[in-house]
């Protein structure tokens, strides 16, 4: 319902063009007329080629790899829409690059999550729409409304349809101290136990698993986590779990970063299936059999409108 007079426009830039096809499908609209491309010298170009003037734009972006240039893209295209007059400008990025960069791990490191966030406010933003940030507090960062949507609905209803006759043999495992909060949701959402992996990380992108406190024998298990990054993590800690006895090991994760050897390392693992939302692109050389794509088209369509008609967004999470 739109209560405020204005029209709607969704523009993209290149970092997810199918599922903001998608999702602009779902509310019955056409991608705005941009181009976003780049001048000879690297440099982002972006043209807006109809009228936004008093319209209450939505952008979607995803700040995955090439981080900076999708990043840029979306910092030029709020300028270009916020120059143009645009009434309202809502940055909808499912996944928010940068976001582990969220505090000081040792002396003299920056903060670059929230530079991000400053620079997407100073772009000239009205509103942040996101999918399941490295960390909730991250939403502090931003000093504008932000919305953030969780995809834990969508995987916990597709492993309670694959496993609805056996969710007796289920357990929900957490790969580190961290994650316990949200894999706790994540069971009581199927209902079944928790167990977690306790482990030390001895420097970037090389985790050692330590000790897996709960019981996983004879068990079909669940690993739950909001990103794969290498893949270091989730392939250790389902190596560990088979090893011990799990019957079948399967992963999950919002965020498919799927960088550097994460495909080789998944592929030659004993996970049986990783299933991850489409917020982040996955390139046709990495679909392998093990790994399932579900699509947030539908979740952020619904998002957007209830944005654009001025609708409570929390009773959407309360949905979820």
């Amino acid at each position: 319902m739109n209560v405020h007079g204005k029209d709607i426009k969704i523009f993209a830039g290149n970092s997810n063009r199918p599922l903001a096809e998608e999702i602009a499908a779902k509310i019955g609209l056409p991608l705005g007329a941009a181009v976003v491309g780049k001048f000879s010298d690297g440099e982002t170009a972006i043209s807006v080629n109809e009228v936004v003037r008093g319209s209450d734009v939505f952008i979607i972006q995803s700040t995955c790899t090439p981080v900076n240039d999708n990043l840029i893209e979306l910092l030029i295209l709020i300028d270009a829409l916020k120059r143009a007059s645009a009434g309202r400008i809502t940055a909808v990025i499912p996944y928010f690059g940068y976001a582990r960069q969220d505090r000081k791990a040792k002396a003299r490191d920056p903060i670059s999550a929230k530079l991000v966030a400053n620079l997407i406010t100073t772009a000239g933003a009205d509103r942040i729409l996101t999918m399941d940030l490295h960390a909730p507090q991250l939403q502090g960062f931003f000093d504008l409304p932000l919305d953030h949507l969780v995809g834990q609905p969508l995987l916990a209803k597709y492993f309670q349809d694959q496993f609805s006759d056996s969710l007796d043999d289920l357990v929900v495992v957490s790969p580190d101290i961290g994650s316990v909060g949200r894999c706790r949701r994540f069971a009581e959402r199927l209902d079944v136990p928790l167990a977690i992996i306790d482990k030390r990380r001895p420097r970037a992108n090389v985790s050692e698993i330590m000790n897996i406190i709960g019981d996983v024998r004879n068990k079909r298990v669940i690993l739950v986590d909001d990103l794969i990054d290498t893949g270091g993590t989730v392939v250790n800690a389902a190596n560990a779990l088979s090893e011990i006895g799990a019957i079948e090991v399967f992963a999950c994760c919002t965020h498919g970063v799927l960088s550097g050897p994460a495909i080789d390392r998944i592929h030659h693992s004993s996970i049986r299936e990783l299933v991850m939302l489409d917020t982040i692109p996955l390139p046709a050389e990495n679909r392998i059999p093990k790994i399932k794509v579900l699509s947030v088209a539908d979740v952020f369509a619904e998002a957007i409108e209830r944005v654009y008609g001025d609708i409570s967004i929390s009773s959407l999470f309360t949905q979820q």
